[in-house]
């Protein structure tokens, strides 16, 4: 007599290793976490799951520690950093569900479709950001309640700060070294952003796209680097150039 075959056509739905692809790049390692966990379950690997989402949580922590602590100064693509935890997110299941993703879809089983794939990478990308954008909002100079803005000059040109961070008085030094290095002059309104840190003076001026790769455009903010420090001797002048907002810095100069 035949051995009766126990290949028999799965009923439940998993995550194909492109859902990683997709799924991870959208939402981010929580969703990768997810759809292991998902497909453990499947494939009656129970003792796999909560690993999966610990290692998934672990993870976004490690994500956003490192994200948060690249310097104003480093410029890295925006895309390297969900490209490197996506293919590590890719290699993950390959490794460890790859032959049952194979033999699940082989027997007949079916996998989840796009539609579900995408939602839950939103979802993902929604409980992610969320920590994100609730940081920048509270710790963003322009965005706290204590933002004063000071102008100078027939030009109004102005000085934005953190009073809880910096005087009014210094920040009327500030502008009065401006306009000794005719920065501030009678041509065109300057916008500046001033803190103290460490002791010492950081100034935050909007710029053009691409300035930082012009070397003569960058002449007079050199000079008006050194301009300044002769001005404030006991203080070090920091000017951050940005460009549309304070934490895209395109170049610093000390």
């Amino acid at each position: 007599m035949e051995p009766q075959t126990t290949n028999q056509t799965p009923q439940e739905k998993i995550f194909k290793d492109k859902a990683f692809w997709v799924g991870t790049f959208i939402g981010g390692p929580l969703v990768a976490g997810y759809f292991l966990a998902e497909n453990f379950k499947v494939f009656k690997e129970f003792d796999k799951v909560k690993k999966s989402w610990v290692y998934a949580i672990l993870t976004t922590i490690i994500v956003f520690i490192i994200s948060f602590s690249i310097p104003e100064n480093v410029k890295v693509p925006n895309q390297l950093i969900p490209l490197i935890y996506t293919g590590l997110a890719y290699f993950l299941v390959i490794h460890f569900q790859g032959d049952k993703i194979k033999e699940h879809l082989d027997l007949g089983g079916k996998p989840h479709s796009w539609w579900r794939i995408i939602g839950i990478s939103f979802i993902g990308l929604i409980v992610t950001t969320l920590p994100i954008i609730g940081y920048a909002y509270f710790t963003d100079p322009v965005t706290d309640f204590s933002t004063e803005t000071r102008t100078y000059g027939i030009m109004k040109h102005e000085i934005a700060f953190d009073s809880n961070n910096i005087s009014t008085s210094e920040i009327d030094n500030i502008a009065e070294g401006f306009r000794k290095t005719t920065y501030f002059d009678n041509a065109v309104t300057k916008y500046v952003y001033a803190k103290e840190e460490n002791g010492n003076y950081i100034l935050y001026l909007s710029v053009i796209d691409g300035i930082e790769n012009d070397n003569y455009a960058l002449k007079p903010f050199n000079q008006l680097q050194k301009d300044m420090q002769k001005e404030f001797p006991d203080k070090i002048i920091i000017v951050n150039l940005v460009v549309d907002y304070l934490d895209n810095v395109v170049k610093r100069i000390e």
